[in-house]
């Protein structure tokens, strides 16, 4: 531990004194918004010791060691804040209650990308821009049935996303200049409307093209999106609506329920943006290099898949199903304790007393489960799998409303 200085003969510095034993020499360290420069410690530098390997390369200075990236800030930005001590989760300074209140995800991820709420005219340009973005060439159906029946749908969506960047070459960077998107930054009007309809490309095609993944496996034909529904009413009709050789009812009669629409908009607010986590990070740095944007999505599909990242809530979902009924509880946490089973669904990396999302999803999934469908079969959800339960409810319900009326397809 360092030497403590009484308060009162402290002046305040914005700077850290660094003392090399080795040398004996001193360094003085700017300290900036609480963080130092990792590349200031390529300045201290040693000659070699005597258990000092070449690979060490001592004599070119310090490197700086952060496994897993636990205390290193790696980009300064003002779109998330996170609290873990607390259980604070910010967009761009709103509480994230707020806005899952108040906000659709849509008007969420105007904010998010653009810095501030938009006001009417600019939300309904964004929705109207995003959804007409939706439908998909027609190609992509053969890209899909290429995939084995039973291929997991992330794997095949992290695929669709690179092909889609097949489709746009106005967007990648190899083809129209390293400055393609760059001089964005600058204000340029033509690169602004560029990317800009990659904006909504991405956004509008990524809900086609996951609907796509999930009614493969289905064995369905796939639907074309819908007009005059809402981004995650289209959603759940890409994914449950009958297609045309199966179909009972007259076109376009179907329409999602509005609690699963609701309830989904708020999920899909909850999981927008949570910082520099695994994905955001992939993406970043896939980005660094210039590819075009859907290549860096996809990479950052990828790093979405795993259990301990996006895969969490499946992964959750498929221990529920192992332990398969109450009884069976205390044996299997019993094996969790002798470190023979995995738990999934408790803790969080960043929050260490409550996730603030969690409160959230709860009160979502009371709105779902309330519905007559889950009281009559007593679908309960436990409090600790929100997230999990609420998509699981969604898939064995798929109710909706038709002509008026409620219907399910089971």
């Amino acid at each position: 531990m360092g030497k403590q200085f009484p308060a009162s003969e402290l002046k305040r510095d914005e700077s850290l004194r660094v003392v090399d034993n080795r040398t004996g020499k001193e360094y003085t360290v700017p300290i900036t918004h609480n963080s130092i420069p990792a590349t200031f410690f390529k300045g201290i530098r040693a000659p070699a010791g005597p258990n000092d390997r070449p690979e060490d390369e001592t004599e070119r200075g310090l490197r700086v060691a952060d496994k897993g990236f636990l205390n290193t800030a790696v980009i300064e930005s003002s779109i998330t804040y996170i609290d873990g001590d607390n259980g604070v989760l910010r967009y761009r300074g709103y509480p994230i209650e707020q806005l899952a209140a108040r906000s659709s995800f849509l008007e969420v991820s105007y904010l998010l990308i653009y810095g501030a709420l938009p006001g009417t005219s600019q939300l309904s340009h964004f929705t109207s821009e995003i959804l007409l973005h939706g439908p998909i060439h027609s190609d992509a159906e053969g890209f899909f049935r290429a995939f084995r029946y039973d291929a997991h749908p992330m794997s095949m969506l992290t695929s669709a996303f690179a092909y889609l960047g097949s489709y746009y070459g106005e967007a990648n960077p190899s083809l129209q200049g390293q400055d393609l998107f760059t001089k964005a930054a600058k204000g340029d009007a033509v690169a602004l409307q560029n990317m800009d309809r990659q904006i909504f490309r991405l956004i509008g095609k990524a809900t086609t093209l996951a609907a796509m993944a999930y009614r493969i496996r289905q064995g369905r034909d796939f639907v074309v999106p819908p007009t005059g529904m809402s981004y995650t009413e289209s959603f759940l009709y890409q994914l449950d609506h009958l297609s045309p050789t199966d179909q009972l009812s007259e076109p376009h009669s179907y329409k999602p329920h509005p609690v699963l629409a609701k309830a989904l908009d708020i999920l899909f607010i909850l999981h927008a943006d949570h910082e520099m986590n695994a994905s955001s990070t992939t993406v970043l740095q896939t980005g660094s290099s210039l590819p075009d944007p859907f290549s860096a999505v996809a990479a950052g599909c990828a790093s979405l898949y795993g259990p301990l990242h996006g895969g969490a809530n499946e992964a959750v979902i498929r221990m529920l199903v192992s332990i398969g009924s109450p009884k069976n509880v205390p044996a299997f946490l019993e094996a969790v304790k002798k470190r023979q089973k995995v738990l999934s669904g408790f803790g969080h990396r960043v929050y260490k007393t409550s996730d603030p999302r969690s409160f959230i999803i709860r009160q979502v999934a009371d709105e779902v489960f309330a519905d007559e469908y889950f009281v009559s079969r007593k679908l309960a959800p436990n409090v600790d799998f929100w997230s999990g339960l609420i998509y699981r409810a969604m898939g064995e319900s798929q109710y909706c409303t038709e002509n008026g009326k409620t219907v399910t397809q089971e």
